[in-house]
């Protein structure tokens, strides 16, 4: 699928690079075949998820 010598499927390679750009429906393919969505989460090109992972939120503060 993806055409950089290396390849970005091998484990010394820069990270894949931007293919297409979806921001309105919230995900983005890159060129190793991953979906990564704005959540964080990605969906894997074997089919596997990873699930998002986003830092925890204090909560917020009320005006008295």
């Amino acid at each position: 699928m993806c055409s950089h010598q290396p390849s970005c499927l091998s484990a010394d390679a820069v990270a894949p690079h931007l293919v297409s750009a979806h921001p309105e429906q919230g995900w983005s393919l890159l060129c190793d075949g991953t979906i990564v969505f704005d959540d964080s989460g990605e969906l894997l090109p074997d089919g596997r998820v990873v699930a998002p992972h986003r830092a925890p939120v204090n909560p917020l503060a009320m005006a008295a």
